[in-house]
């Protein structure tokens, strides 16, 4: 189990999320992301859109999302 905040996953807050695989830590964030998104705060809408700008790149996009995956594999295990 590896631990990263709502800010090291590229967003707005220092929630935490815990999951086994990157993959797990992805839909955690996204989860948490629309929820932020359906109760309108302003810090995570402002990287909401900053997210959609990049994902007009799809190269700059997995370039981005490989970034975060070797983040969470260089953390240590709970």
């Amino acid at each position: 189990m590896k631990t990263m905040t709502c800010k090291q996953l590229g967003g707005a807050c220092d929630a935490t999320f815990s999951a086994e695989t990157f993959e797990e830590m992805a839909e955690l964030s996204k989860s948490h992301g629309m929820e932020m998104f359906q109760q309108g705060d302003a810090a995570h809408l402002a990287v909401i859109a900053q997210m959609q700008e990049l994902m007009q790149s799809p190269e700059d996009m997995m370039k981005w999302f490989e970034g975060k995956r070797q983040e969470f594999e260089a953390l240590p295990q709970d």
